[in-house]
């Protein structure tokens, strides 16, 4: 798998499970990849170093991508430093483990704005600078199982990924036309920092592994190699849908 002369942008890319992807954008050829990010700069400037050793190249841009001029600042480093776009990851999310009586207006607004909001947009934009220049490309949006399984008590993060996966699937076909392939791509539990409070509890961590046919929760690299995969080659008639990279726990008859 090659990824040589292609050009992406990762949103919230310095951390978890985008800094993974980046690294592994990397290791398969990537041209060019514009890390988005909004904190820890300095984790942005260390990743940019890792990536140079790798061969690569790299530059972080500080964008907030719930607000759409933010996404074509991206887009703009984009063709500015690397002269395309051939792939967009909609990766940025946050939640706020709240229930439907619990959820104020202010955290349903920036979970939907950061989770959804940045995907739809970031289709867009990415879209219209594919179409552009020709040639086709793919916008990759990680979701999570969520968008399918209900998670009681983070109603907010399960709605704004429902939407992620009916834009994943709109959008597929919309764009199919001009070869832009948009696939989601659906992590279970995943160790990275939004997920802390559990990996630190022995007895939550417990119960979730024990729900998860696999027994653990996945690495970042894990879910990082099935989006290196889908921005390749191999992936050329993958469209309008979701790959689940989660352990069986979507198939598993233990509750959580």
């Amino acid at each position: 798998m090659s990824l040589q002369n292609k050009v992406a942008i990762v949103t919230g890319g310095n951390s978890g499970i985008g800094q993974a992807i980046v690294l592994d954008l990397a290791r398969q050829g990537a041209a060019g990849i514009v890390i988005d990010y909004v904190v820890h700069p300095e984790a942005t400037v260390e990743l940019e170093k890792e990536i140079v050793k790798l061969g690569g190249r790299a530059i972080g841009v500080d964008a907030d991508v719930s607000k759409i001029e933010d996404l074509q600042k991206l887009v703009d480093a984009a063709v500015k430093n690397f002269g395309r776009l051939d792939i967009m990851v909609n990766n940025a999310g946050i939640e706020t483990r709240t229930s439907v009586l619990d959820t104020t207006e202010d955290q349903y607004d920036k979970v939907l704005n950061i989770n959804l909001k940045s995907a739809f947009f970031g289709t867009q934009v990415a879209a219209r600078q594919m179409i552009k220049q020709g040639g086709g490309g793919r916008i990759i949006n990680i979701t999570s199982v969520h968008e399918d399984w209900p998670m009681p008590g983070n109603t907010a993060y399960c709605l704004s990924k429902g939407g992620m996966r009916m834009l994943t699937r709109t959008a597929g076909v919309e764009l199919a036309p001009y070869n832009i392939l948009v696939v989601g791509v659906g992590p279970g539990a995943v160790e990275t920092p939004i997920n802390l409070s559990t990996m630190h509890d022995p007895a939550k961590l417990q119960k979730l592994n024990s729900a998860i046919p696999l027994g653990r929760m996945a690495r970042p690299e894990e879910i990082a190699s099935v989006v290196a995969f889908l921005a390749g080659d191999g992936a050329s008639y993958l469209t309008a849908t979701s790959i689940f990279v989660d352990g069986g726990l979507m198939q598993s008859s233990v509750g959580l």
